[in-house]
């Protein structure tokens, strides 16, 4: 089910998430394939647990368990790697959305692109430019505006997109926190089950039985 969701959330992140013009450093990273390729893995040695667990197949299980094991250490690595870069992450994303704002003011390269999600996060988030309206000068775009342009005056969005990100951000942080404990509890409770059938099964004298 862990498993599921994460793909889930991937597979919504691929669809909503446009922001990888914006923020090529974090496009990088690919954090809508990642998460589809975490689900995956979770599915497919969730499914080798419970296939174990069903054949009372000690081999299964103890792969299971190594596996999970990994996975957990890998998904502690990453969230205290977050932690520890979360100021040189917000560097990154003031970086990008400033070159971001450049393109999208020119007229060369990728700009059409670029200024499309930026219309998609200012409208999405209520914001204007990456600190405020001041960054577009003298043509800031329709998105910024608070109800309708031709209607004067003209209200543009108060805040920078950069503020409503962070602000984004650490209102999910705690739930993400939370989620990440959920998962790590769930993770220990399955390698919990697997040793104990394991060593079960090797005091039945079962063996490998298929």
């Amino acid at each position: 089910m862990c498993g599921v969701a994460v793909l889930s959330f991937g597979v919504y992140m691929m669809v909503t998430f446009r922001m990888a013009a914006l923020t090529p450093t974090l496009a990088s990273f690919n954090t809508s394939n990642m998460l589809l390729i975490s689900g995956i893995v979770i599915t497919c040695v969730s499914f080798l647990g419970f296939l174990g667990a069903l054949k009372e197949n000690r081999c299964l299980l103890l792969t299971f368990f190594l596996l999970l094991f990994l996975l957990m250490l890998v998904e502690l690595t990453a969230a205290c790697l977050l932690l520890m870069y979360e100021g040189e992450i917000g560097n990154m994303v003031k970086d990008d959305l400033n070159k971001g704002l450049v393109k999208a003011k020119g007229k060369t390269g990728n700009s059409t692109d670029v200024m499309s999600e930026w219309d998609f996060l200012q409208v999405k988030l209520g914001c204007c430019g990456v600190t405020n309206q001041t960054d577009w000068g003298e043509k800031v775009p329709d998105s910024c505006c608070v109800n309708n342009c031709k209607t004067l005056p003209v209200q543009y969005s108060e805040k920078g997109c950069l503020d409503m990100i962070r602000n984004l951000f650490e209102e999910n942080f705690l739930t993400t926190g939370i989620s990440v404990i959920v998962l790590c509890i769930i993770e220990v409770l399955g390698m919990c089950f697997a040793m104990t059938l394991f060593c079960h099964i090797s005091r039945s004298g079962l063996g490998y039985k298929l």
